[in-house]
């Protein structure tokens, strides 16, 4: 976050959430808060025979109730909660964008993999019935960018557009992206992150990696910092957040629910874990430094926490590398163990947690973790009461990126 203009910075003040414990940020934090496990087996269609058993669903959500029908066809189930998440998250901050400056608002989002739904279906036509029966828009449903492209349409927002591809850490990179867009003089961007990885095509292509949880029960299926830790369980949703320039969201009496204060990135491999300590330790000091805080100032860590045992160790020494003598006693929470781990959405839910615990003073915990074996301060049975003042979420992807950003608490009014 450089190249700051004097006075702008970067606040959060709309929270928009698609998750598989709730839709809207209220549901989701009331299940987050309270520990609620919603990891089940897969039931959608055509997915039901593969060895990968276990993730986290999206429930309760119906499309054609929260967009319109013309926009539905153009797109993916991924590219759906984008645009329903960024509708919340708008109207959560209670913005409107001024119609006679289009280019005061953009978007950024990150995804992972893109309309895999979509494009299977699409190809599954062209194999069993020809090229007349292939839609037109699947050139731009499957792809990556998608979700950017159809809000800043949907939305009339013409400002700074952009797409991340850095894996799960792109969700934390898209908001340092969207920050960096408001100091150079943008108002307002809709930012954040939302996949539908539950699909045929695109369970098979997760099963490549050694990482994923091919547990048979939920309950086992994602035990990050645990002797049984064995992989992650994936899900499906996300989140979208309203950042605005602050002196421009306190002018319009908008309430400053936080502020992007740092943001660090690094590179260290794919599957890599071992290295990922140094990596992501780097990340993390970079974001202290931008963010001008010390170690002893963050009060709660949002963990990347992967559920593999070597991926845990080093995620849990990079913290102690980078934290020093504070990483002893700093809660370390990973609410995702409820929900599964949503890629690119992931970090965004993580960063919606965050925003959310600080405003209330309270600790999420880690679902059906119970015995920790590294030295982390894991807050594991229940949530508990906590002055939050300062959070540090942190996210890795599997093809070596690594991200951190901190968070300070606003001042809603």
């Amino acid at each position: 976050m450089t190249s700051r203009q004097q006075g702008r910075r970067a606040v959060v003040t709309g929270l928009g959430v698609v998750a598989p414990n709730g839709v809207g940020a209220d549901a989701f934090w009331k299940a987050t808060r309270q520990g609620v496990s919603v990891l089940d087996r897969i039931s959608r269609e055509g997915c039901t025979g593969l060895p990968l058993r276990i993730a986290g669903q999206v429930q309760d959500f119906e499309p054609q109730s929260a967009i319109d029908n013309r926009f539905l066809v153009q797109t993916d189930r991924f590219t759906h909660y984008a645009m329903a998440a960024a509708d919340l998250a708008v109207a959560d901050a209670g913005f409107r964008p001024d119609p006679e400056d289009p280019f005061a608002v953009g978007v950024v989002t990150a995804a992972g993999s893109g309309g895999g739904e979509f494009g299977q279906r699409e190809l599954q036509q062209l194999w069993g019935q020809g090229p007349k029966f292939v839609g037109p828009y699947q050139s731009i449903a499957w792809f990556y960018a998608a979700s950017t492209g159809q809000i800043s349409i949907r939305g009339g927002y013409k400002g700074p557009c952009g797409v991340v591809a850095s894996d799960e850490a792109g969700g934390l990179d898209a908001l340092a992206h969207a920050a960096r867009a408001i100091e150079r003089g943008t108002d307002a961007v809709v930012a954040g992150a939302a996949e539908a990885p539950l699909a045929p095509y695109s369970m098979v292509c997760q099963l490549g990696y050694p990482e994923l949880s091919l547990a048979e029960r939920a309950e086992e299926a994602y035990l990050p910092f645990t002797a049984k830790a064995r992989g992650f369980a994936p899900a499906e949703g996300g989140a979208m957040l309203l950042l605005e320039d602050e002196q421009a969201a306190r002018r319009r009496g908008a309430a400053v629910r936080a502020h992007l204060a740092g943001h660090g990135a690094t590179f260290t491999g794919a599957s890599r874990w071992a290295e990922s300590r140094e990596g992501l330790a780097a990340a993390i000091r970079i974001a202290l430094d931008r963010a001008r805080i010390a170690p002893e100032e963050i009060d709660v860590v949002f963990a990347d926490a992967l559920g593999v045992p070597e991926a845990d160790r080093a995620e849990a020494l990079a913290l102690a590398d980078a934290l020093g003598p504070a990483a002893e006693r700093v809660p370390v929470t990973a609410p995702k163990t409820g929900t599964g781990r949503a890629y690119c959405g992931a970090p965004l839910l993580d960063v919606t947690a965050a925003v959310l615990a600080m405003e209330d003073g309270v600790l999420p915990p880690t679902p059906n973790v119970t015995e920790v074996c590294h030295d982390l301060a894991l807050v594991t049975d229940r949530a508990r009461p906590a002055e939050l003042r300062t959070a540090l979420v942190l996210s890795r992807g599997l093809m070596g990126s690594n991200s951190a950003l901190v968070l300070r608490r606003g001042e809603r009014s």
